[in-house]
């Protein structure tokens, strides 16, 4: 997953809400987003290379979400990062104890940032920073860097998150995430990747031949407890290949 924004409200009717896009090379093999036979609580979209998720919702409202950090010089991993976010979903631990674990094994994963919660708390993790933080409520955006790194993409997600509060709905949330502009060149981050490459990454939803965004999700929590996601796949060149919706 490469770009979240998300706004984390306690106590309000509708406590998390979040627009996702996971940006992935096409050639990599994953299930959209449904029921787990082997966990029936979870909710999450499949990686089939290696078996994780990068965003799901599961039992006793756990979500979690990751995205990775843009670095072309880190070594090798040895595990995959999105069993971070399936080991959440599938578990019971408190996310504050999950993250500790995580946070003494964070070295067997390239970089990553994590997003983990209940209807009680939200926490996020950069695995290039010392410690977990709880999050206070307020609208976030993340995508390969730190927590709200203004990025061109975050910044315009964000804002466009920020217009559809009053009254959130899945169709405006997928729409804020089709936005295919790139940023000036001017505004990019450098990376470590190249102009181009820069270029193709700054837009809140990238498509090419070869890698772009994959699928688009929101996310709706009610103070009830209950979920609505609505996902959409895309292949190369951005091509609409179906939606799933599921009420949990």
């Amino acid at each position: 997953m490469c770009l979240i924004v998300f706004a984390w409200r306690p106590g309000h009717a509708q406590p998390l809400i979040v627009a996702a896009n996971r940006d992935e090379f096409y050639a990599r093999p994953s299930l959209p987003l449904a029921q787990w036979p082997e966990a029936p609580h979870v909710y999450a979209g499949r990686d089939l290379e290696a078996g994780g998720t990068w965003l799901g919702v599961g039992t006793a409202g756990r979500f979690a979400a990751l995205t990775n950090i843009r670095n072309p010089h880190q070594p090798p991993a040895r595990r995959s990062r999105g069993e971070l976010v399936a080991r959440f979903l599938s578990g019971d631990m408190p996310a504050e104890d999950y993250l500790a674990d995580v946070v003494g094994r964070s070295v067997e994963y390239a970089g990553f940032n994590l997003l983990v919660g209940t209807a009680d708390a939200l926490w996020h993790y950069n695995a290039l920073e010392s410690e977990p933080t709880r999050l206070a409520a307020g609208i976030y955006g993340l995508s390969n860097a730190g927590l709200d790194t203004p990025w061109p993409k975050v910044l315009k997600a964000k804002a466009a998150l920020s217009e559809v509060l009053d009254d959130p709905q899945p169709q405006a949330l997928l729409a804020l995430l089709n936005d295919s502009q790139t940023a000036p060149f001017a505004e990019l981050p450098d990376t470590g990747v190249g102009l181009a490459t820069e270029s193709l990454l700054s837009s809140v939803f990238i498509a090419s031949p070869t890698y772009g965004t994959r699928a688009s999700t929101a996310l709706i929590v009610h103070a009830d407890g209950s979920r609505h996601i609505v996902e959409r796949s895309f292949g190369p060149y951005g091509g609409h290949l179906g939606e799933v919706e599921v009420r949990v």
